[in-house]
């Protein structure tokens, strides 16, 4: 059961748990986990569906800390939630080889749903997850379901409002309405130079609701009464992804850092951890989690545990009604590729005649859609001239999310890291699409893919030198250099 107090009290032990592993390191970014506290702890305590015995549960929302530098807040999370992070582990914060590395890594620490770091592509991402999302749910037949409909809660900040890549993001989700999104913006006016009136005065929730987005206002995000408030209304849906906005003081808590720039990214120092416990009453040694939080915590992990389980049932139920329908979820589920998938595709080129590279591919590509469901995806605009239209797939959108073909715009960034996403969500093999110059523009993107290892397509077309009617700007020269670098 959610208790008010006992919240407020872990949150306070997830800041000076933040601060101290920072500390002890003698590096990170003890601001935004100071913070973001009690928004964090109550989403995590009354909202977010998960399950620490199963970090990987099919039933789990997902939780992206797009501000990746403010990573302790998630360590602390899966430290109180049993995720497996010890308190050794917090000790080795940002430590060779530890399991509590300088920015949040997928497929390296339990419960960490996605790697983030450039600021703005958690968000953009988190896009990619909830079209993947909506598109499992509409093939399966548990879109009618009363119980599958996860969520995707993002924590982003002023950086991440900054970047591109989450605007060219925040205009496709409106556009799809797709509200399983939840974003709290950690609006406390503070980057690293300083104040944030030094580039950034925009009306960031005008924006978002320029982009269709439902905006919710939390005035005091250092009040857990205020942020339970505020999640309780973005649980009930409008039909549009929600943007909380959330008035937080950078580095709360600490007395004398409190509001400042200089608590954004450097220690604390022991002085001001000192003030900082006795500030909010916190009388424990250092890395200790109280008695009453810990047994709160404890309590709280055991009924995620049944309530896994009674999804888990009501799931099963949902299979063994229909055979055919449970082998479909299976094959999304698991992202099956037949075994002789190569031979199957190449049978299907074209071989009568010589043809484009790009008209083979597009052949190619109506094959394996055949063979694979969960494959998925589309281009920045130039599907017609990059042949990846699925013939008879439709179009995803908010009317029909069924549909294989997604129109990601002319947004190549946002489409690469959409795409990671998707991929990431456990249910597609992306593909995303467009010429081979353009690739410049998704750097980021495949490069955080092939860091996370995932499994996704790209399509680059107008692949050659000699593409000269559109000049030099349309011209791949350095493109295919460039690719070769990434880590594989």
């Amino acid at each position: 059961m959610y208790n008010e107090a006992l919240a407020k009290k872990s949150a306070n032990t997830i800041r000076v748990l933040a601060a101290e592993a920072i500390q002890k390191a003698k590096s990170g970014h003890p601001g935004m986990p100071l913070g973001c506290a009690d928004y964090a702890f109550t989403l995590w305590d009354k909202y977010l569906r998960h399950n620490p015995a199963n970090p990987k549960w099919i039933g789990r929302d997902r939780f992206i800390l797009s501000a990746g530098h403010g990573s302790m807040l998630i360590y602390s999370l899966l430290h109180l939630f049993n995720y497996g992070l010890s308190m050794d582990d917090l000790k080795n914060f940002r430590q060779w080889e530890s399991l509590t590395p300088g920015h949040p890594e997928y497929g390296h620490t339990a419960g960490v749903d996605i790697t983030t770091g450039p600021l703005g592509s958690g968000f953009a991402s988190a896009v990619g997850m909830a079209i993947a999302k909506r598109h499992f749910a509409a093939k399966t037949g548990l879109d009618k379901s009363s119980f599958y409909n996860p969520r995707i809660f993002v924590i982003s900040g002023d950086g991440c409002m900054m970047e591109g890549c989450s605007s060219e993001a925040a205009s496709l989700a409106g556009h799809l309405k797709l509200d399983e999104l939840v974003v709290f913006y950690d609006d406390n006016n503070i980057s690293i130079e300083g104040n944030t009136s030094l580039a950034f005065s925009e009306n960031v929730a005008a924006r978002f609701e320029a982009f269709n987005w439902r905006i919710i206002r939390c005035d005091n995000a250092n009040d857990a009464a205020q942020c339970d408030a505020a999640l309780a209304q973005a649980m009930v849906s409008d039909g549009r992804p929600t943007l909380i906005v959330g008035k937080t003081a950078i580095g709360y808590g600490a007395p004398n850092k409190q509001g400042k720039s200089s608590s954004h990214g450097e220690p604390l120092g022991e002085e001001e951890i000192a003030a900082l416990k006795q500030n909010i009453g916190f009388d424990e040694a250092p890395f200790t989690v109280p008695a009453d939080v810990r047994a709160y915590c404890d309590a709280r992990c055991a009924e995620l545990e049944k309530e896994a389980a009674a999804w888990d049932k009501e799931f099963q139920a949902f299979l063994d009604a229909d055979a055919d329908r449970a082998k479909v979820i299976s094959s999304y589920l698991n992202t099956e590729v037949p075994a002789n998938i190569a031979e199957e595709l190449l049978k299907a080129a074209p071989l009568d005649k010589p043809v484009a590279s790009r008209a083979s591919s597009g052949t190619v590509l109506q094959k394996a859609a055949e063979l694979v469901p969960s494959l998925f995806g589309g281009a920045a605009d130039l599907a017609p001239s990059t042949k990846t239209d699925v013939k008879g797939g439709g179009d995803f959108s908010a009317e029909n999310p069924a549909g294989r073909n997604i129109h990601f715009g002319v947004r190549e960034l946002g489409m690469g890291l959409a795409g990671n996403g998707m991929a990431l969500f456990g249910t597609a093999i992306p593909y995303t699409s467009t010429f081979f110059v353009f690739s410049d523009y998704m750097k980021p993107a495949i490069r955080l893919a092939a860091l996370q290892k995932l499994h996704q397509i790209y399509v680059f077309t107008h692949d050659s030198f000699y593409v000269g009617e559109d000049g030099p700007t349309h011209e791949p020269i350095e493109q295919i250099a460039m690719l070769r670098t990434f880590p594989v």
